[in-house]
């Protein structure tokens, strides 16, 4: 399904001398962001934040926005760690539809961020599974703390930095929910260890630019 960057409508009517009518544009924002509606590896096991963002770029082309360069919310541990928070531009972020998820950094790590699950769209614009539905999928791999911050080396939070689909666990936000990102850990890094916490290790992708 294709994102149409424009959409037309009527937003003043000038009647000329001629008696012809000015049909005036209206901007609808590009989608940057969205839900992965599927995964790239084998439970936790992303290939690295590498792998995480080529999946985003690949999601996002067949989709008709892959003209921007996106990046996973995914945080990573231990030396060179890397904040989620810090991956993702500056805001502001539309969904599929064109509406406003989050206007800036601080406000989408606040209680004041705008995320709610009618707006939780995958690149398809599909809302994603949750608790009422069969499979439920609202646990989303961050690895990341509520604002967005790196775990401190030690305990595993992002499974071996999203190497891993064996050892380790996950940190995970619920996209339903107002702790979307940093709400309990998963069992392991197992994909039947996701699904049996309440996911299928999906994630998040911002445009950055």
């Amino acid at each position: 399904m294709s994102i149409t960057k424009y959409v037309f409508g009527i937003i003043g009517l000038c009647l000329l001398s001629s008696g012809s009518v000015v049909v005036v544009a209206q901007d609808t924002p590009q989608m940057n962001f969205f839900l992965t509606s599927n995964v790239p590896g084998n439970g936790g096991d992303l290939g690295g934040l590498a792998g995480a963002d080529a999946h985003c770029q690949m999601l996002a082309a067949e989709a008709g926005a892959g003209d921007r360069t996106w990046r996973a919310y995914l945080s990573t541990q231990g030396p060179n760690s890397v904040n989620a928070r810090d991956r993702i531009g500056t805001g502001p972020w539309y969904n599929f539809r064109g509406v406003m998820v989050g206007l800036n950094i601080d406000e989408l790590h606040s209680i004041d961020h705008r995320f709610r699950y009618d707006r939780m769209l995958s690149e398809e614009g599909d809302l994603i599974a949750n608790g009422a539905f069969t499979q439920n999928r609202h646990d989303f791999l961050t690895g990341s703390t509520v604002n967005g911050m790196s775990y401190p080396a030690g305990e595993d939070m992002t499974c071996s930095n999203w190497t891993s689909s064996s050892t380790g666990k996950a940190r995970l936000g619920h996209h339903d929910r107002a702790n979307w990102n940093s709400a309990h850990d998963s069992q392991g890094c197992a994909l039947e260890q996701l699904r049996a916490t309440g996911g299928d290790g999906l994630f998040y992708c911002f445009a950055s630019e």
